[in-house]
């Protein structure tokens, strides 16, 4: 990838500011844990796996404002846990990734500040590192269910700019790519914050991925015409039943796919599974703003005064997903290949 989603530099989280793209390429530079949280809470950087990453981080930074060992250091890590694990509630990388940074601090005190910064910095790095493997690994084991000539749907992003590496579901078709297979993409625009159109066609053309953008209405006709071999998608939380939360949209696309008999792949790495809950029926869907439904781009589409309701994601039971690629391998879902 030419471009970087996010850097731990000059004692700095960098991100790439994902609220700009496609127009522009900017950077957002964080230095405390309240910067990385709101850059994580506005949509600065997102997708599961990164804001997991990012949140790693965030803990890394937590100790600079303190100047003691000890108990006051404790509470400082905890309550940045809080602030962060606060930003994004669905996507469950991110509270995995600032409770294991919370856990080795707690096993780390009493120790001067400067050695606990540098341990928590190097764990940060470590899970930087770590997901980013989880992503080609994932590309690995997906290419394998994708053949020369298919047309892949794809839904929101799940990209290198969802995560430290080449992406989950993206990842699949960049990795079938370098096999030498030829894919086409369509893309979902996504609405009501468009990341199908604004970031993962950005991607896929950076790539040079053959990608196709179309409206969210659109899917449907495409699988009635048979133009739709596969639907690759992300997760932001799998239950242990193999439900699955991902953005707004994706059940949408499980039904009809499971309804014109077309495989239903869900690709994220082994932290977006939560063993702690039983069903999809326990995930916490995030409610957002009413502005991302009445504007675009800063101009209103909607009456003044329009009652809006906004969940960012919604669950696909287990039965409408054909299998689930992880890091570790590919998991049979719910629902029958044949």
């Amino acid at each position: 990838m030419n471009f970087k989603t996010l850097e731990w530099r000059d004692q700095s989280l960098h991100l790439l500011d994902q609220r700009a793209l496609p127009s522009r390429v900017r950077t957002v530079v964080c230095r405390t844990v309240a910067e990385v949280a709101e850059g994580i809470r506005n949509l600065t950087v997102r997708g599961a796996p990164a804001i997991g990453v990012a949140a790693a981080y965030g803990m890394a930074l937590a100790p600079r404002g303190s100047s003691t060992v000890g108990g006051d250091v404790t509470s400082d890590l905890a309550h940045a846990a809080e602030i962060l694990k606060s930003t994004r509630p669905t996507a469950v990388n991110l509270a995995w990734a600032v409770d294991r940074m919370l856990r080795l601090a707690q096993e780390s005190t009493p120790l001067e500040i400067r050695v606990l910064r540098d341990i928590l910095e190097r764990e940060a790095a470590a899970i930087h590192t770590e997901d980013a493997a989880m992503c080609r690994k994932i590309g690995e084991h997906g290419a394998a269910l994708l053949s020369e000539g298919m047309t892949v749907l794809t839904h929101c992003n799940a990209g290198a700019l969802a995560t430290a590496g080449i992406g989950t579901a993206l990842g699949i078709i960049y990795t079938a790519k370098e096999q030498g297979k030829r894919l086409h993409v369509f893309v979902d625009e996504t609405r009501p914050v468009l990341q199908g159109a604004r970031l993962t066609m950005w991607e896929l053309m950076q790539e040079g991925i053959d990608a196709t953008l179309i409206t969210d209405n659109t899917a449907a006709s495409l699988f009635g015409a048979g133009k739709i071999d596969a639907v690759v998608v992300g997760a932001d939380r799998i239950a242990r039943n193999g439900d699955v939360a991902n953005k707004i949209g994706t059940y949408n696309l499980a039904v009809l796919a499971a309804y014109h008999k077309v495989p239903f792949y869900v690709a994220a790495p082994q932290s977006t599974f939560d063993a702690g809950i039983a069903s999809g029926a326990e995930i916490p869907i995030e409610e957002r703003s009413a502005t991302e439904v009445v504007e675009i781009g800063g101009v209103r589409i909607a009456p003044v005064g329009s009652r809006v309701f906004s969940p960012a994601f919604d669950v696909t039971p287990s039965e409408f997903v054909t299998a689930i690629v992880s890091d570790s391998g590919i998991r049979p879902g719910g629902r029958p290949s044949k």
